[in-house]
């Protein structure tokens, strides 16, 4: 008897072919690309380590407090809860019984060891860019230098129907088809190899371009549209615009982005929530090469239509009357008396240590999402080698919407600073978003 999933497949590939576009074979309908790989080539496993870190394996397969790559994360989606996999070489519970072939279409092409395709929380629209040099690599680290750990996976909690996956054949169908880095001849080397990264292992744009009704990103690369990387929220986070427009990184030098994805620092700004992650899994470990490549492709991102490529402040007159006890703005007071200590009147907190609110993009960004959320549970800044000291904000959940959304639309029109306003609607959405949080598996 033929499953809901052959079925879909068998009918799909009728479509592809009916349609023309079976040249571009499917990631299903491809054959497994057997090779044979050395797990024991201490340069491959290097070379392996190192990609693993440039595609942040970490930050999403290992939960808090469990061990490396067993899995057990929890991530929030519309729809439920999905737990990140054991892919630890385990062969009961991880990916020890993986052979090359399996390996290479779990990463590039989203199917797993039994078949079944694999949810899009897994960046493999991104990987599937990754030259087979690289998945080589890969394979050869988990394979040959992770430690095996014994802990099984977790089901998700959503809900039947939404949980079957054969639809999910569907989706990679119009989504995640097969595709190769496209160099793009105006950008130096330079820049191309921080494309290639972007696009591809360090999978920017899953978390940072905007999501269609189908979760699908809506660009893959930088094209017409111009959406690759202008911004989205996922799990409560705003994932900020990284174009070089003024909500975007205009205001940053390309140093700033080298130095702020070596140490999750700059002198104005520190990464928190999700970001802070990355740092501390990935892109601290990246040379400094690479971190170069990204930060020149990223600057030279055109703004989108009707976007400034220039970040201009505006007139500062809160330094003034907050230092003159001047509180008639709403929100003021309330910042004195809890946000000014650390980050002072004039908005510029301390260099390293205290992100600075005036002229910080994340502040003025589209949405405040990010900035709700960090002062509702607070943040802290990733550890690093790079940094003798993390440091770590406070939540202040305890004082009422009304006032922390006062506290925000004053943060985000002072200084300079020009934003919209935070309303208590958006302080109460993102405290539900915060409770429904999931709690992650660990053995």
């Amino acid at each position: 008897m033929r499953t809901p999933f052959k079925l879909a497949i068998a009918l799909a590939a009728t479509l592809a072919a009916a349609y023309g576009i079976a040249r571009s074979t499917p990631h299903w309908f491809a054959p497994p690309q057997q090779a044979e790989v050395d797990i024991h080539d201490p340069a491959l496993i290097e070379q392996g380590r190192y990609l693993s870190r440039a595609a942040d394996c970490a930050a999403c397969h290992t939960a808090p407090g469990g061990r490396p790559f067993a899995g057990g994360l929890g991530m929030q989606t519309p729809m439920g809860t999905l737990y990140s996999t054991n892919i630890t070489p385990d062969t009961e519970t991880g990916i020890g019984a993986y052979d090359y072939a399996d390996f290479e279409r779990a990463v590039r092409r989203g199917i797993r060891h039994d078949g079944q395709p694999l949810y899009p929380a897994m960046p493999y629209a991104s990987y599937v860019i990754a030259s087979d040099a690289e998945i080589k690599a890969l394979y050869a680290y988990f394979m040959g230098a992770v430690q095996p750990v014994r802990q099984d996976n977790a089901d998700s909690t959503i809900p039947w129907p939404a949980n079957m996956r054969w639809p999910l054949a569907w989706w990679q169908l119009l989504f995640a088809r097969p595709r190769s880095f496209s160099p793009d001849p105006t950008l130096d080397a330079g820049q191309q190899r921080g494309a290639e990264l972007v696009e591809g292992l360090a999978h920017c744009g899953a978390c940072h371009t905007p999501r269609g009704l189908a979760f699908q990103e809506k660009a893959m690369a930088d094209d017409g549209s111009r959406q690759f990387l202008s911004g989205s929220v996922l799990e409560g986070w705003y994932a900020k615009n990284l174009r070089n427009e003024q909500t975007g990184l205009a205001s940053w030098s390309e140093a700033e982005i080298v130095e702020f994805l070596r140490t999750g620092r700059t002198d104005r700004s520190a990464a928190f929530g999700g970001m802070a992650d990355v740092v501390e899994h990935s892109t601290q470990y990246l040379s400094d090469a690479d971190l170069l490549a990204m930060a020149r492709y990223l600057k030279q991102l055109p703004a989108r239509e009707g976007r400034s490529a220039q970040w201009t402040p505006g007139t500062d007159t809160t330094t003034a009357a907050l230092r003159g006890g001047d509180y008639r703005v709403a929100g003021s007071l309330a910042y004195a008396e809890h946000c000014q200590a650390c980050h002072r009147a004039d908005g510029r907190g301390m260099p390293r240590v205290y992100p600075a609110l005036a002229g910080n993009s994340i502040v003025f960004a589209d949405d405040p999402s990010s900035l709700v959320q960090v002062t509702l549970t607070g943040g802290r800044t990733p550890h690093t080698a790079h940094d003798r000291m993390a440091f770590t904000m406070p939540g202040f959940e305890q004082l009422p919407n009304a006032q922390l959304a006062d506290i925000l639309t004053f943060i985000r029109n002072s200084w300079g600073n020009q934003a919209s306003a935070v309303t208590e609607l958006d302080v109460a959405r993102m405290r539900r978003v915060v409770r429904d949080k999931p709690a992650h598996v660990v053995p």
